[in-house]
């Protein structure tokens, strides 16, 4: 599942744009983000702002932290986050 900061509607379109089955969870006050340790200060085109570090985490079936990605670049992420699954499967 994923989770951002941003609304019902916009997961609603982003899901449909990329016709995603994913499960998208609103993080609206930013709990989740908080929790995880991925909301943070970040600096955008020489602008400081808090927000969302893009971080995987992948949980296991007893619901621990088995592996953390961090700073995720989409392209080729998603590989990468299959064969740990496998990886972590065997």
């Amino acid at each position: 599942m994923g989770v951002s900061p941003d609304s019902v509607e916009s997961h609603r379109k982003f899901k449909a744009k990329f016709g995603l089955r994913v499960t998208l969870l609103v993080d609206e006050d930013h709990a989740i983000a908080e929790s995880y340790g991925v909301w943070a200060m970040k600096n955008t085109f020489g602008h400081a702002r808090m927000g969302v570090v893009r971080t995987t985490f992948l949980i296991d079936p007893k619901g621990r932290v088995a592996r953390v990605f961090e700073k995720v670049q989409v392209t080729g992420h998603a590989g990468e986050v299959a064969a740990a699954i496998e990886d972590h499967q065997r």
